[in-house]
């Protein structure tokens, strides 16, 4: 394992983040703004999708959309983006302090870069 850290680096991670359509400017343009969505000379470089949520609000819960202890099915979109590792932590906060849903779903993986 040694051999193989010594020739990979993490200098990336991968985002995943479902959230509504209303909301995907406004964190696009904010995470832009701290240069997470820069590759090259490129910038607002992001991808999304529509897909279809389904959960179901239990006791306690405020949902943003649907009523506690009904099974809800809705469109949303899942923002997919290449961030710099440096920059993960203030784009999860950019991404917390944004979105719309009390539990929002935000994944973060790490990218492996082979250098050689």
């Amino acid at each position: 394992m040694k051999v193989m850290r010594e020739i990979m680096d993490f200098a990336f991670v991968k985002f995943e983040v479902f959230l509504p359509e209303q909301s995907m400017e406004e964190i696009r343009n904010a995470l832009n703004e701290i240069g997470a969505l820069t590759v090259g000379n490129y910038d607002h470089v992001i991808s999304y999708y529509p897909v279809t949520g389904s959960w179901r609000p239990m006791e306690g819960s405020n949902p943003f959309d649907g009523s506690v202890g009904e099974i809800c099915t809705g469109s949303e979109y899942k923002l997919e983006f290449r961030c710099p590792y440096e920059k993960a932590v203030e784009a999860k906060r950019i991404i917390e302090d944004i979105h719309p849903y009390e539990e929002p779903i935000i994944n973060i993986m790490p990218l492996l870069y082979m250098r050689g």
